[in-house]
């Protein structure tokens, strides 16, 4: 069986690297300018033909893509082979509009499953490991991802998709899973699950590798205590290709980016400046050698920051810190920006677990915000404490992290409903005043 921590290539030196990326990057643009006419309209226009671009070093003379080009462009305005090389489809799992449908070629998908094998192994996965994927499956990418991941490792996988709470416990115990692959969100789910039935003794979990959702330390450090394993943070987008564009080791130290498939900027994202390792900026990939849905310079909108300091696990891969917020989901709420990652920080740090909502209105032209949030059972037996002056406590932290006045609620265990995949964490309702 290959061993999926791949020396040659995961501890390559920088020019090595850097020669690697400069020859995919060469042909890829060739690529995608000899097959796709949306990026050879676009290089057209920039005044661009493929013999400019010499190596990675050109790569900012590329234009950027969006988002909204990949809609605009729906379906196939991006797709650069024949559809004939096409074995499969995934998409995002946005909800308005039309949805991002990403293509795979055969050896798209082989190089994908490296990936999250990659990753798996990075956890302390090997073949002798039972991998539980209770991401969704379908067109959403994170269960084909890690399944594909654990095959490719020898792994036993079990595909039990999200959701079916008894059931995921049930074959957790029987069949002995050892790696938990699903949202952090879903993962506090299944933690306060085995909590209240008193399963913790009959789990052989070891580590979980987690994603898909915007997580904090304090979250992880909870989900960590809970399941008494070791979380890892894992980081994709159906665009490039799903889980698996980077991922963590056991530094946990920020999450190693697959360079020799996939190029990393960080941008400021109102002026398109390329910004050095360790300022923060939004996040730009471009893939080095997919061939049905290659994204050149695709603004992922996500917030954080690359370093290149050394890591202990021998692993020379730039790494990425977990992201911040996103660019375009940043809430600007009476005047002030605010990101749920900062009022997720403040709960866990009076104790509060990841069972909360933010509500967003406008009430007569002004903005109002209010975090609703569930008592834990222990702090529900505390009979000397009450819900008011935990609220009052709650209000002065969200003060004190964000500057403006935020309403709280505390509420009763299980009052919020609980999450199978995605939660749903911002409820902004001024998009029903927008014109």
């Amino acid at each position: 069986m290959k061993n999926y921590f791949q020396p040659e290539i995961e501890t390559m030196p920088l020019e090595q690297l850097q020669a690697l990326q400069s020859e995919r990057l060469v042909k890829q643009i060739a690529h995608v300018y000899e097959n796709c006419p949306a990026y050879r309209k676009k290089m057209d226009e920039a005044g661009l033909k493929p013999e400019d671009i010499k190596g990675i070093d050109d790569i900012s003379k590329l234009p950027f893509t969006t988002k909204d080009d990949l809609k605009d462009a729906y379906p196939y305005g991006y797709l650069s082979v024949p559809l004939t090389d096409v074995v499969r489809i995934q998409s995002t799992s946005g909800t308005t509009g039309k949805r991002v449908v990403a293509f795979y070629t055969q050896e798209d998908v082989d190089i994908w499953d490296e990936c999250c094998a990659r990753a798996i192994v990075a956890a302390g996965g090997t073949k002798e490991d039972v991998v539980h994927v209770c991401y969704g499956y379908g067109l959403f990418t994170g269960g084909p991802g890690l399944n594909g991941g654990s095959h490719m490792l020898g792994s036993m996988t079990l595909p039990m998709s999200s959701g079916n709470t008894d059931r995921q416990l049930q074959f957790m115990t029987d069949l002995g899973s050892t790696i938990l692959c699903c949202t952090p969100s879903y993962a506090a789910n299944l933690g306060e699950s085995i909590t209240e039935r008193g399963l913790k003794d009959q789990i052989q979990l070891k580590a979980g590798i987690f994603g898909a959702e915007p997580w904090t330390e304090e979250m992880r450090h909870d989900i960590e205590d809970t399941l008494g394993i070791k979380a890892y943070d894992i980081y994709g987008l159906t665009e490039i290709s799903g889980p698996g564009v980077s991922f963590e080791c056991e530094e946990q130290g920020g999450m190693h980016i697959q360079e020799d498939h996939f190029y990393a900027e960080i941008i400021n994202p109102e002026t398109g400046e390329i910004l050095p390792d360790g300022e923060i900026g939004e996040l730009v990939f471009t893939s080095l050698d997919k061939k049905a849905y290659p994204l050149i310079r695709y603004r992922t909108r996500d917030l954080c920051y690359l370093t290149r300091e050394k890591c202990s696990c021998g692993r020379t891969h730039v790494r990425m810190h977990k992201p911040m917020g996103r660019s375009d989901d940043m809430m600007v709420v009476k005047g002030v920006n605010v990101w749920p990652s900062q009022i997720e920080q403040v709960l866990f740090n009076q104790g509060y677990q990841a069972n909360y909502q933010i509500m967003v209105d406008r009430v007569d032209n002004r903005d109002t915000i209010e975090v609703q949030v569930e008592m834990t059972p222990e702090m529900q037996k505390e009979r000397n404490v009450s819900v008011e002056s935990r609220e009052k406590k709650v209000v002065a932290g969200l003060k004190s992290m964000l500057g403006i006045k935020v309403d709280v609620k505390v509420l009763q265990p299980k009052s919020i409903v609980r999450s199978e995949g995605k939660a749903v964490r911002v409820v902004d309702k001024r998009d029903l005043y927008k014109k």
